[in-house]
């Protein structure tokens, strides 16, 4: 049966107007970017069947190009969609931060880094530049590979800090197995990076480990 036959209010499109999204399933979301099906099957059971093989909404959403144009009622018009629609969000998350002061907004601070870091199946080292008010200045990611004094040079950062003018900084980190708990590595250049910092009056506010549903704030932990 198509969704056009069922009953008006069992629609997603038309769910989605009367309740809000936080009220359709996966599926039904994935059904509305979907817009059709496959013969005899709707766009709803279209997207049950793909959400089963990826093993859920997220693991199919951060498919690589080739594997998710790959799966049958997708391909590259609905990539370039789903991508378009990830960095929508993503720069809508930065124009918040940016409208405001990023320690008076901690759950949109956590929000931004998550939609930047969480997805990665590499290890990305990141700096968020923060002016006198704490407003966000810009997003670097700096270093790419296993967090430890060799990736990560101090000196880059305090030429970032100041070539941007920035008064504090917020370091994070994505940790690609899921496990957002500070490694003997993450506290060690943690402290070198505060200590280069402080020569220059820039503070280090924060180092926010991402993980798999989860963040770590070392400044929560009194670590910094």
């Amino acid at each position: 049966m198509s969704i056009r036959d069922w009953p008006s209010l069992e629609r997603p499109r038309e769910k989605l107007l009367r309740h809000g999204p936080e009220a359709l399933s996966d599926a039904e979301l994935l059904a509305i970017f979907l817009r059709t099906g496959l013969p005899g099957r709707s766009a709803v059971d279209l997207a049950r069947d793909l959400i089963g093989r990826s093993g859920g909404l997220r693991p199919l959403l951060e498919l690589d190009r080739g594997a998710f144009c790959a799966l049958p009622g997708l391909g590259e018009a609905k990539y370039a969609a789903l991508q378009a629609a990830l960095e929508i969000t993503r720069r809508q998350l930065q124009a918040r931060l940016e409208r405001g002061d990023a320690l008076c907004n901690p759950d949109d601070t956590r929000r931004y880094l998550r939609a930047r870091l969480r997805h990665l199946d590499h290890e990305v080292f990141a700096c968020l530049l923060l002016d006198t008010r704490h407003r966000v200045i810009r997003f670097d990611p700096l270093f790419r590979g296993t967090l430890d004094g060799a990736a990560v040079h101090p000196r880059e950062v305090v030429r970032l800090a100041l070539r941007h003018g920035a008064a504090a900084i917020i370091l994070a980190h994505n940790h690609p197995s899921g496990v957002a708990e500070p490694s003997t590595a993450d506290l060690a250049i943690t402290r070198r990076l505060r200590d280069a910092l402080a020569l220059i009056d820039v503070r280090v506010l924060d180092h926010l480990i991402v993980g798999d549903g989860e963040e770590v704030s070392l400044a929560e932990r009194g670590l910094i």
